[in-house]
């Protein structure tokens, strides 16, 4: 099967992942572009960002006009975590891949396991206390910093479970915290962008933006408990693929 069609599925499956779960570009696109795409890593995590800032901007206007944006919040959150994540980028040099790999997966599955055990979102408005947000955020900087990841698979967990936000307003608020994060990312890696083999990289990415917007609308039309319960799974099935991985 040739790289471009790989290219168009794996962009899919990964825009419809953002656009319905605020979440899990990332960590789907790594895997993907490295084991069905044979990007080195750097390269994958270079890629990654591109594909997943160009597609949550797509799905952030589409959430966004539907008023599933916290805007405030999501900035707030967002600010508060790029010191740390520069900080846990750089203590991310001098630990071992593996070490990397398995923290990666363990903090994944706590987070599935965190929202498949809490209950089901209130459909009401929530206040967000500001301060709780900045700590959030920058917790989920250092830790999203460390692992080398946009950091979409944790928001939305920390959105729900730590501010108390509500599964739509959380996948939409997600997604201006993953652009925030990724744009964030790549002005730190200019000089790798140039290197991508974009006859690959550009059909994913227009994959993924088609993929987004279907993902928007499946949102619309399922429940924020289900959502949850779904992303949750995904993360359990990444957890348990990159824990392997590290093991083996």
């Amino acid at each position: 099967m040739s790289a471009v069609v790989l290219a168009l599925g794996a962009g899919a499956v990964i825009g419809l992942a953002l656009g319905a779960l605020g979440g899990g570009g990332s960590v789907l696109a790594v895997p993907a572009l490295i084991y069905l795409l044979g990007f080195s890593p750097v390269g994958a995590t270079t890629a990654s960002l591109v594909i997943v800032a160009l597609t949550s901007v797509t799905a952030l206007v589409a959430h966004a006009r539907d008023g599933n944006v916290r805007g405030r919040t999501g900035l707030l959150f967002a600010a508060a975590g790029i010191g740390p994540a520069m900080l846990g980028g750089a203590l991310a040099g001098r630990i071992p891949e593996a070490v990397l790999t398995a923290g990666f997966a363990v903090v994944a599955g706590v987070a599935a396991l965190r929202m498949l055990r809490s209950r089901p979102a209130v459909e009401d408005a929530v206040t967000v206390r500001p301060g709780r947000a900045a700590g959030a955020g920058a917790g989920l900087g250092a830790v999203t910093g460390v692992l080398g990841v946009g950091g979409g698979f944790l928001a939305v967990p920390a959105l729900v479970g730590a501010l108390g936000m509500r599964m739509r307003n959380a996948v939409g608020t997600s997604l201006l915290v993953i652009t925030v994060n990724s744009l964030a990312a790549l002005t730190m890696r200019a000089g790798t962008v140039e290197g991508l083999d974009w006859a690959v990289v550009g059909p994913f990415i227009g994959a993924a933006i088609l993929g987004a917007w279907d993902g928007k609308r499946l949102a619309l039309k399922v429940s924020g408990h289900t959502l949850q319960r779904i992303f949750a799974l995904v993360l359990l099935a990444v957890a348990a693929f990159m824990l392997i991985d590290a093991v083996l």
